[in-house]
Formats: structure tokens, C-alpha cells, sequence
């Protein structure tokens, strides 16, 4: 029962970034979402409001941020790893957020795949696939 419990939380977790991934147009403001799926090296960075794109960009961040710290805890049943992995998203946070206001603010042509991969951080639960395997062989290696 109890890896049914375990593996039923995981479904529910990923079911989670999946649905947040999969309704972004109708829960976050952010006019790159469309512009990043042109041929954005050839075009004008799009108007945006600048508070507004901060703030659902940030929301987003916390909440992948909350559904992979619990997809953590459920794999590892580790609260140093929780803390360890907390700090990191919150660094992690401090530092994308701050780039990312760089490229918004200062939009260049030349920036912007760098501004894409940026983004793509701060807006996608990427940090959780570096952090499972690295926790996984940290613990094998113990």
C-alpha cells in the first residue's frame, strides 16, 4: 500500500506541471509565449506590462517550484534534501529573475535565445530534472 500511495502521489504531482503547462495561455499573462513560438530572431520583441509579466511569471516559478519540492519529498523522504532543494529554488529564483527583468527591460535581438533559455527556466520545472538524478546518485554514492 504504501508504494501505491507513493507512486499515486507522483502521477497526481506531474498530472499537476502538466496542467499548469497545458492551460498557460488561460492562467499566466506573458506575451512570449506566442512570440517564442515564431520566428522570433527575426522580430520585434512584443509590448508587454512589466509588473503584470513579473508577477505571473513569478507565480508560475512558485508553483512548479511547490509541486517539485513535494515530488521530491515523495521520491526521497528527505527533509535535508527538501531544505538543500528549497534554498537552491530560491537562489535559483533570485538570480533567473533577475536576467530575465535585464532581456524584458532591455530587449536585443542578439539576447533573445539566451532570454529564451532563461525563461524557459524560470516558467518550466526544468530545475526538478537536474535535481532528481543528481539526489538519486548523491544517495546511491552515500
Amino acid at each position: 500500500m504504501h508504494k501505491l500511495y507513493k507512486y499515486l502521489s507522483l502521477v497526481v504531482l506531474v498530472g499537476l506541471l502538466i496542467l499548469i503547462r497545458a492551460f498557460e495561455n488561460q492562467l499566466f499573462y506573458d506575451p512570449y509565449l506566442t512570440f517564442f513560438k515564431n520566428d522570433y530572431l527575426y522580430i520585434d520583441s512584443p509590448r508587454q506590462e512589466t509588473f503584470k509579466l513579473v508577477a505571473y511569471t513569478s507565480l508560475r516559478y512558485i508553483l512548479n517550484s511547490i509541486i517539485s519540492l513535494a515530488i521530491l519529498f515523495v521520491i526521497f523522504k528527505d527533509k535535508s534534501i527538501l531544505k538543500f532543494s528549497t534554498l537552491i529554488y530560491s537562489l535559483s529564483y533570485f538570480i533567473l529573475i533577475l536576467i530575465f527583468l535585464y532581456f524584458v527591460i532591455n530587449p536585443k535581438q542578439e539576447d533573445y535565445y539566451l532570454f529564451f533559455n532563461v525563461r524557459r527556466f524560470l516558467i518550466q520545472p526544468l530545475i526538478l530534472l537536474l535535481l532528481i538524478p543528481a539526489f538519486y546518485y548523491h544517495k546511491q554514492h552515500k
